[in-house]
Parts: C-alpha cells; sequence; structure tokens
C-alpha cells in the first residue's frame, strides 16, 4: 500500500541554494516517515512569486524594483536538465522514493532565455526524471512572469507508489486538462497550489471523487517578511512581517472526495497517508470518466502530445 508524504513548508525566498539544501533535508525525512511518495507545492524551487498579489509596484511598467526582482528570480531558476536536477534524481535513488517537485524553469541555451515557466517535475524512485509539466495558462497576474506549456506532459507515469500525475493550481478548473489526466489512468493526483484555501479544496476534492483517484493536495507556508524587499507590500501588510499570507492548506484526499490526511494550515509540518488502491476499485464501479462513463460515441476528445 503506498504512502504519499506532503512537505508543508517553506522555501527560502528567492535562494535557490538554500532552498535546495532545505529540499534534500525534508526528502530525508519524508523517506524516514515511509514515504514511498514525496509532494512539494507549487514553484517550492526558489518560492512561489506572491509579491505579484501583495505588492502594490510589482506591475509597473518600467519599474526597477520589479525588474529587479524578476532578474534575482531568473538567477534562482533551474534549467532541466541541470545540476539542481541532478541533485534531486540523486535524492530520489538514494531515499529509493518518487518525488514531485515544482520549480520556475528557465532555458538555459538558445531562443527563450529570458522566459520562465512553472515545471512540476516527477522523478521516478531509480533517480530518472520521468515527466516535466509546464503549467498550461499561467493565472492573472502571473503571466507577467511565465509562458505557456504544452501537452506533451499531461500523462500519469508508473511509479512505486503507482500511476502518478499531477496539475498545477487554475489547471484544476480547465476541465479538457482534466479529462486528458483522467484518461491517463492516475492512481495517485498531485495537486500543487500556493495555499490550499476552501475553493481549492474544493477543487482538489472533486478531482479526487471525479477522477476516482487519491490527491495530495500541497500548498506553502509564507510570511510577509519573505516578500522580496525591493517591493514594499500593501499598506496593511507593512507593520505585521510575521503575519502569514501562504497558510498551507495541505491534505489528502480519498477517491470518494473525504480526507485521510489534513487540511492543516499555519504550520510547517509533513503530512503522511497510505493511499489503499482498493478504493480505487470500490469507486469505479459507479463512476468511471474514462471509461464507461466518457461516452466516446457522443463526444470526440483528443490532446495535441507533441512538444512546443
Amino acid at each position: 500500500m503506498p504512502t504519499v508524504a506532503v512537505v508543508q513548508s517553506g522555501p527560502v525566498p528567492l535562494d535557490l541554494a538554500a532552498t535546495l539544501e532545505k529540499t534534500l533535508q525534508l526528502i530525508s525525512d519524508a523517506a524516514a516517515l515511509g514515504a514511498d511518495l514525496v509532494v512539494f507545492p507549487e514553484t517550492w524551487l526558489p518560492g512561489y512569486p506572491a509579491w505579484l498579489d501583495h505588492c502594490p509596484g510589482a506591475a509597473l511598467w518600467d519599474s526597477e524594483p520589479a525588474k529587479a526582482v524578476f532578474a534575482r528570480l531568473r538567477n534562482n531558476s533551474i534549467a532541466v536538465p541541470g545540476p539542481e536536477v541532478d541533485c534531486i534524481a540523486s535524492a530520489a535513488r538514494a531515499h529509493g522514493v518518487t518525488i514531485n517537485i515544482s520549480a520556475h524553469e528557465h532555458i538555459s541555451a538558445g531562443p527563450g532565455r529570458g522566459t520562465l515557466y512553472n515545471t512540476m517535475l516527477t522523478f521516478g524512485e531509480t533517480g530518472e526524471l520521468l515527466n516535466a509539466h509546464r503549467k498550461l495558462v499561467p493565472t492573472y497576474t502571473e503571466r507577467l512572469l511565465w509562458g505557456r506549456g504544452d501537452g506533451s506532459s499531461l500523462r500519469a507515469i508508473d511509479t512505486k507508489a503507482g500511476r502518478v500525475g499531477g496539475l498545477i493550481c487554475w489547471e484544476h478548473w480547465m476541465p479538457l486538462a482534466r479529462q486528458a489526466m483522467h484518461n491517463s489512468g492516475e492512481d495517485i493526483h498531485v495537486a500543487v497550489w500556493p495555499m490550499v484555501h476552501d475553493i481549492h479544496q474544493l477543487a482538489s476534492r472533486h478531482y479526487a471523487f471525479e477522477g476516482r483517484c487519491f490527491v495530495a493536495a500541497c500548498g506553502t507556508i509564507m510570511r510577509v517578511r519573505d516578500l522580496p524587499l525591493e517591493l514594499p507590500p500593501t499598506d496593511d501588510l507593512c507593520d505585521s512581517p510575521d503575519e502569514l499570507i501562504l497558510r498551507g492548506g495541505s491534505a489528502v484526499i480519498a477517491p470518494d472526495g473525504t480526507y485521510i490526511a489534513g487540511p492543516v494550515y499555519d504550520k510547517e509540518t509533513i503530512l503522511v497517508a497510505e493511499c489503499d488502491p482498493r478504493l480505487i476499485a470500490e469507486g469505479n464501479l459507479t463512476l468511471d470518466v474514462a471509461g464507461h462513463y466518457s461516452r466516446p460515441d457522443v463526444f470526440d476528445f483528443s490532446v495535441r502530445g507533441s512538444r512546443h
């Protein structure tokens, strides 16, 4: 019976080297708890760009502070392949665990070197990079930072924990993206968010029920003091450096939409839950949206799976 460990923590903001060091310790801690699959929050390396929502100067045209923060983010993003990828692969191999970790990605050479992507990486227990999924559509203010992904990575992959897939944040409200993932046959779905607040809990539970799979919903812990110094926050946050702006909310959800771990808010923790495959089979008796509920005689569905 596979065990999932959901890491609810905070990175070292805009510091790739320090966040990677913390990541390796958290992977070791999760493995010691018996994890087969270890999951990290959205853009864990090197942190979610919460300044887009909390710092009024983030979207100003030709803003020196905004440009400085973007440059720092670019310099602390990862390349795929690259040394940070190799480091995480080594940790997966050393501990014999599957790792799902999300990052800001840049292209190391050639056209498009200036564009970042919100990318989810899945490593097998042998250290192989099994999938790299770029977020299809950055949401609202995120479009200031990230390019768009493609359909080549909309798939589940075989791991020691079962067939594992994932979507990033508001991709969970893209019905066709959900259907593509359901068609790929997930046992465990990774749902990464900046914070798993009420509406994100709803989306995660709905996904589990619709896909008849387990969902590991993962959120970040982040405080006002973690925002970049170049961009002052809104007036109501200026005097509250310890206030949480991302409160976690991580959970593990069963195929019937019920919680088997969490949700947990306001603290750093590692949630651990066993995922009984029997519950997937039991759920498919009444609903299989890729099978007896799919009606291919009525609907046509396809994914352009080429890499762009």
